[in-house]
């Protein structure tokens, strides 16, 4: 059974509206849990699946079945994500996510739980971030548990595929690049330095299960949490809309910003349809939350090779 990948809009879909009073509202009140998707990343070139222009239009993701049963496909993904790799090494915060670390800075925020795999939040400042799908600079042995970074992968894989730099036709918001299966060629993988077991990214992929920890803790989060607040995502996938589901029924406010319609619409007060980067500055700054008032308390990402 294939995974759900899109969802349609029954009736006439919400155009949304342009107040952000109640956004602003709400996280001057404090105690507001964050939800994040991919479209908080796109104004860092990371794009996301379902808005306009997104992935899904063009390409399929990589699901857990399929890379756990056939090396072709293996071999396919590690290409493909390796040149990817590159891009998401490169990213680097947006407002949205400065404006995020700056709302927890000033104690606004009960949590930030984040669908994506890209570390941004991290690398803007935010502390205990919970990364819903994992993190894509973390690789796994399938065979033996043992993690490891990926700038080390990286490294390996660009020992034994020296010279491969095919034209990506996009990248997508796992960081898998769109390659031909000519443009992948005769690309090698490698395997674990521990136990010559199978690398997966530390990532949950379409038709993978997030580890029950993980979602119990998000569970609870939401259950701390004074009003949840929806940030750039389609809640298409059940992972992110059963906590919109569990906020309304708990009767929590639940407030999203997503310029596009979501399956969760019949779930908010209310959906923002405005650019998250400026929604949320201007939010900050009807509050009185200054974006870059120090450094980010972590890292970057680690970049990948080229970067």
């Amino acid at each position: 059974m294939r995974p759900t990948l899109s969802w349609t809009p029954t009736g006439e879909p919400s155009p949304g509206t342009t107040d952000l009073a109640p956004v602003a509202e709400a996280l001057g009140g404090g105690g507001v849990l964050v939800l994040s998707g991919a479209g908080i990343s796109t104004e860092s070139g990371i794009p996301d699946y379902r808005g306009e222009g997104g992935s899904l239009s063009r390409h399929t993701p990589m699901t857990y079945q399929d890379f756990t049963a056939d090396p072709a496909a293996r071999r396919r993904y590690w290409a493909r994500s390796h040149l990817g790799w590159r891009t998401f090494g490169r990213a680097r915060p947006n407002a949205g996510h400065r404006a995020v670390a700056a709302f927890g800075r000033h104690g606004l925020l009960c949590g930030v739980i984040t669908q994506n795999v890209d570390g941004l939040h991290q690398a803007a400042g935010s502390e205990g971030v919970v990364d819903l799908h994992g993190r894509l600079d973390r690789v796994v042995c399938l065979d033996c548990g043992s993690f490891s970074p990926r700038r080390e992968l990286a490294w390996r894989l660009e020992e034994v595929n020296e010279g491969f730099s095919p034209v990506a036709a996009g990248i997508n918001p796992d960081g898998d690049a769109d390659l031909t299966d000519g443009q992948v060629g005769d690309f090698q993988v490698v395997p674990c330095t521990v136990c010559g077991g199978v690398l997966k990214p530390d990532v949950v992929f379409f038709g993978e299960t997030v580890p029950p920890e993980r979602a119990g803790h998000c569970r609870a989060l939401v259950r701390e949490a004074r009003t949840l607040l929806v940030l750039g995502s389609s809640l298409t996938v059940m992972s992110g809309l059963r906590f919109v589901r569990q906020a309304a029924q708990a009767g929590r406010p639940v407030l999203i910003v997503n310029r596009d319609p979501t399956r969760g619409d019949r779930h908010a007060l209310t959906r923002v349809a405005l650019p998250l980067g400026d929604a949320l500055t201007d939010v900050a700054g009807r509050l009185g939350v200054p974006l870059d008032e120090r450094a980010p308390t972590e890292t970057q990402p680690p970049a990948g090779p080229g970067a």
